[in-house]
């Protein structure tokens, strides 16, 4: 519950979904489980990436959104996690941004878990 946004009850149905801590060998392969990547269409000399998968659990995948969501509007503390979500949204839209800091937050916490560390908020920048 250290990563801004992320509540109780996220983190519960995180930990539940989840179950075993060792069962993914990367923590990026988190993001895939949750449905948090992009479908890929390949074939030949296509490959389209098309929009995000939604496979997996369906109640975390809306903790995490909503997790971003409080991240991105009503968190005041400054963040690392933060910064480069505000960029993304300026690229990409903030419908897409929200999805990529959910899936995010999903290693960070996986991360967090693992080690037994706590988040860590990143150094401001310097004015």
């Amino acid at each position: 519950m250290t990563v801004p946004g992320v509540g109780g009850v996220t983190a519960l149905t995180f930990r539940h979904t989840i179950d075993d801590r060792l069962r993914f060998r990367s923590a990026s392969s988190v993001g895939a489980y949750l449905g948090l990547t992009p479908r890929r269409n390949q074939s030949g000399e296509t490959d389209i990436n098309g929009k995000m998968s939604r496979w997996g659990d369906r109640l975390l995948r809306t903790y995490l959104f909503e997790a971003a969501t409080v991240l991105l509007y009503r968190t005041k503390k400054w963040s690392s996690l933060k910064a480069w979500g505000m960029k993304l949204a300026k690229r990409i839209g903030m419908r897409k941004a929200k999805v990529a800091i959910a899936r995010k937050i999903a290693v960070v916490l996986h991360c967090i878990w693992v080690g037994g560390t706590s988040f860590d908020w990143g150094l401001a920048k310097e004015a």
